[in-house]
């Protein structure tokens, strides 16, 4: 990856990191489905301005189902019950090796041995975070949270098969899919009158006008900003080459959790996410053996 590229990449994951405290702030109002619904509802009106991306159905609405809609619901359902807001942005990152193991299985992409040694060393610094952390969370959100990053990889892979002329475009469209699934299941499972309560009453209480911030930064910043940018370079460089920056997500989340939230992080996690992001550097690396030429000698 070229040096901006790989400063958008770590865009990308600022942007995503800080948005575990705008999801934090949200589902303290609003109830999970009912928020995943919003998330997305919120920029159905721009799309009467965005042409649709001129990509296949079945992957804008694969995109559309994996990344906006399964990723979402099972993340702010697992973070609803329990799920600590910087375990939940580590966790949630396992999409990194998913992702780089379904694009070889599925797109046949090549994976360089240093590519090889930098997911595994970021995975490294992600099991012993997550070692360090787990032994204050239940198990269930954190198995929940491991299928939000399981359909965020299969998202990453219909992205890249979609790619998309313009990246945002794809991105603002995919708002058609997780609505109408989202809603439905907030009736079914929270109630019927469950998030409209709560959207009523949002002006009412200091953690309404959270709920609000959140809502904007994470409709926004973190999907149309942050996945826009992510699905640009998703279409631009193999998934595998991509995918290890989502590595600095947790880092980052950790960072805000501290200064927003206090969670303080203890020097294993601090140390851990060193080893992160050394990962990720490894793994965004493309080196190749270069051949070198004989330089030509002209005949006299």
């Amino acid at each position: 990856m070229n040096p901006r590229d790989r400063s958008l990449a770590v865009l990308v994951a600022v942007l995503w990191g800080a948005n575990f405290i705008a999801l934090d702030f949200g589902l303290g109002h609003f109830p999970p489905f009912f928020f995943a619904a919003l998330r997305f509802a919120v920029l159905l009106p721009v799309l009467f301005f965005v042409p649709r991306p001129d990509v296949p159905w079945k992957w804008l609405l694969g995109y559309g189902f994996f990344f906006g809609a399964m990723q979402f619901a099972f993340l702010f359902v697992a973070m609803n019950i329990g799920m600590p807001t910087g375990l939940a942005s580590l966790v949630q990152q396992a999409s990194a090796p998913f992702t780089v193991a379904l694009g070889a299985l599925l797109l046949r992409e090549r994976i360089t041995s240093v590519q090889i040694v930098g997911i595994l060393t970021a995975v490294l610094g992600m099991v012993v975070i997550g070692w360090n952390r787990a032994q204050s969370a239940a198990l269930l959100p954190m198995l929940i949270t491991v299928c939000g990053a399981f359909s965020w990889a299969l998202g990453n892979l219909c992205a890249r098969k979609a790619n998309p002329p313009n990246p945002l475009h794809l991105t603002l469209w995919i708002a058609i899919v997780p609505p109408l699934p989202m809603f439905a299941m907030s009736a079914a499972f929270e109630g019927p009158t469950a998030g409209l309560r709560a959207l009523t009453t949002v002006f009412d209480s200091t953690t309404g006008w959270y709920a609000l911030a959140g809502l904007a930064y994470t409709s926004l910043l973190a999907s149309v900003i942050g996945s826009g940018l992510w699905t640009t370079l998703m279409g631009r460089y193999p998934a595998s080459r991509v995918a290890p920056f989502s590595l600095l997500v947790p880092v980052v989340g950790f960072t805000t959790a501290w200064l927003v939230l206090g969670e303080h992080p203890d020097p294993v996690e601090l140390a851990a996410g060193a080893v992160v992001v050394t990962g990720v550097l490894l793994g965004s690396l493309n080196l190749k053996k270069r051949r070198v030429q004989e330089p030509v000698l002209e005949r006299v």
